[in-house]
């Protein structure tokens, strides 16, 4: 039987970015509106140093067609469309929405809608194993306003932890029934914020990001 291969799972997020692997505890950095690609992988090596790894998984805060982020990220720098991540790491990398490798990492059967709490929105539905990326973020919510307006950082900051609270069960009620889902699973930085999950979600583990990048080379 073939060695397990070592994958290297990055999660970027327009706070931080984490990485993991099969045999390395989750590590994470800044990020923010300035961050590029190139200082993204700068800041992976350098707190990965002597780690050892045969691939590399990367879940992009965007849309990826084809294994390629097709449109920069709203929460960081520019320069993500078309760069090399493979010339830049060395190994074969596969690139998915990270709210896609989230919920690859959560999911337990039957059509399971993953909504991420973080500095945006991320959404992916998985239909009884069929993995479908989405941008809900963006759609219109209330008084002008979008999904990712409400639920998402700036929201949080906007209404304080109560009434956002309130507002992330509301999205969740609307989209379960919308999308027809069985379950939600609630994760990204946000959702710990949560005293508990509501009605018809449960809360996803910090974890399910880097074992959903390491399934997508399984």
């Amino acid at each position: 039987m073939p060695a397990k291969k070592k994958v290297l799972v990055i999660d970027v997020g327009g706070t931080h970015v984490k990485a993991g692997s099969n045999n390395h505890k989750e590590v994470k950095v800044d990020s923010g509106p300035t961050m590029t690609p190139a200082m993204m992988v700068a800041a992976v090596k350098n707190m990965t140093k002597g780690w050892k790894y045969d691939a590399v998984a990367i879940g992009y805060p965007g849309p990826v067609l084809h294994g390629r982020p097709v449109a920069e990220p709203h929460n960081l720098g520019l320069g993500w469309v078309g760069f090399d991540f493979k010339k830049a790491f060395g190994t074969p990398v596969k690139v998915i929405n990270d709210a896609a490798m989230q919920a690859l990492g959560s999911y337990a059967g039957g059509r399971m809608l993953f909504l991420g709490l973080g500095t945006g929105l991320g959404s992916a539905m998985i239909a009884d194993g069929l993995l479908e990326p989405m941008e809900l973020a963006h759609l219109p919510y209330k008084k002008g306003r979008t999904y990712e307006d409400y639920v998402g950082a700036r929201g949080l900051e906007r209404l304080g932890k109560k009434r956002w609270a309130r507002h992330v069960g509301d999205v969740v009620e609307k989209l379960k029934a919308a999308l027809e889902a069985d379950y939600v699973v609630l994760g990204g930085g946000n959702a710990k914020l949560l005293k508990e999950a509501p009605p018809g979600a449960k809360l996803g583990e910090n974890t399910n990001a880097i074992q959903g990048g390491i399934k997508l080379f399984s």
